[in-house]
């Protein structure tokens, strides 16, 4: 009986994620080292979507879930992004942000940069997470995205498959 119980729990929970009821994370933003030295971001957005943030969160490695932000950003309006790239710490003008903590890649800390769609079916979320380590093995030419490193047609030809 426990069993069968098991099996329908797990029949249903595997309905609910199967049912679109989350939203899909898709690998739409990248990060790069340029010949400087500096970080920035490459960002691939679905079409005219109107999306939710952007957002940039440093936290100290292994407390992602629970630690609070100490390096980055918010920008908390809806608005239509394009394809776009900028410095990690310095997001176009007109998003408004509101920089939070140090505003420089800190050692031991995990970063995310997401936004959401938001709209009336908030169908995914573009994501990319890294840490300093992975920008430091980055040769030149590679971008960070979807947890590995590649080279920018790559990504552009996974972001474009992705939407």
């Amino acid at each position: 009986m426990r069993r069968g119980l098991f099996a329908v729990a797990g029949v249903v929970a595997a309905v609910g994620l199967l049912s679109g009821c989350t939203a899909e994370i898709l690998p739409l933003v990248a990060v790069r080292v340029d010949d400087a030295g500096a970080v920035e971001v490459v960002l691939r957005p679905c079409g005219d979507d109107l999306v939710r943030g952007p957002s940039l969160t440093g936290t100290p490695t292994g407390q992602e879930e629970t630690g609070r932000n100490v390096s980055g950003w918010r920008a908390s309006d809806s608005r239509r992004l394009v394809d776009t790239e900028f410095p990690l710490f310095s997001p176009p003008a007109d998003w408004h942000v509101l920089p939070v903590g140090e505003q420089r890649v800190l050692a031991g800390h995990t970063y995310q940069l997401a936004f959401g769609k938001d709209e009336y079916n908030y169908e995914y979320s573009g994501l990319v997470t890294f840490t300093a380590t992975d920008l430091a093995a980055l040769k030149p030419r590679q971008v960070w995205a979807d947890d590995r490193a590649m080279s920018l047609g790559e990504f552009e030809e996974l972001a474009e498959d992705s939407c």
